[in-house]
């Protein structure tokens, strides 16, 4: 095994053999959160009307479980090597910048995504959940299929280019809105690729575009580069 599947699958190893403490402990403490709250405020806060304040809790404290743990996960597992004094070797082999971001921010990711699964579908036994503005959903999906990627990519890699970007953001629209177009003419399209959560594919898919197109076209102009090195990434 190569360098980046290596240490991704070192990172993604390191949370799942303690699964009871890194996911279903999580999973555990947000759901305690929900029932009491749920329990105390359900009479005296009302929120938009006839949304229960149950309802109006679960996707806060799924967001807040999914950003909590992806970032406890990079965290914990640098400063752990600092204090155990093996953060040695995990410089010394021929890793590249890429490889090291690429494999610690997908397993943060893996790890956040799972508990954030495990919270909505714990919560779904206690609180009845209905998408009340699709308009809203599909807009922010939009901006998490085009946007996301190519400011990602195009802050901190200096050989996106505008081919790129510009391949990115199309494909991120064909597959914002196919599912929601076409959903119904293409068997088992919307089991994979859900309107309202088109971006937990599509994303990943869209930067992957962005990467192959930019190292098949033309690099940007050297005073981009060189901004990007002097203006945003210089402290």
């Amino acid at each position: 095994m190569s360098g980046f599947p290596a240490l991704f699958y070192k990172e993604l190893l390191r949370f799942w053999k303690v699964a009871f403490q890194t996911i279903a402990a999580p999973v555990l403490t947000t759901l305690l959160y929900l029932l009491i709250f749920s329990h105390v405020m359900q009479g005296q806060a009302r929120v938009y009307g006839a949304v229960p304040y149950a309802a109006f809790l679960v996707p806060g404290l799924v967001m807040m479980a999914v950003l909590q743990n992806a970032f406890a996960n990079s965290s914990s597992s640098l400063i752990q090597s600092k204090i155990t004094g093996n953060v040695i070797f995990m410089l010394l082999p021929p890793l590249s910048y890429w490889d090291f971001f690429a494999a610690y921010v997908l397993a943060s990711v893996v790890r956040g995504m799972v508990v954030g699964a495990g919270v909505l579908l714990v919560s779904l036994g206690f609180v009845t959940l209905s998408f009340e503005h699709p308009l809203w959903i599909i807009a922010f999906a939009l901006a998490g299929n085009t946007l996301f990627p190519v400011f990602l990519l195009g802050i901190w890699w200096d050989r996106a280019n505008k081919y790129g970007a510009v391949s990115g953001m199309l494909a991120g629209v064909v597959l914002t809105f196919t599912p929601v177009l076409a959903g119904h003419l293409i068997p088992g399209l919307r089991e994979w690729l859900p309107p309202t959560a088109s971006a937990l594919i599509g994303a990943p898919l869209v930067i992957l575009i962005i990467i192959v197109v930019s190292l098949l076209t033309p690099p940007p102009p050297e005073q981009v580069r060189r901004f990007l090195v002097e203006k945003v990434h210089s402290p």
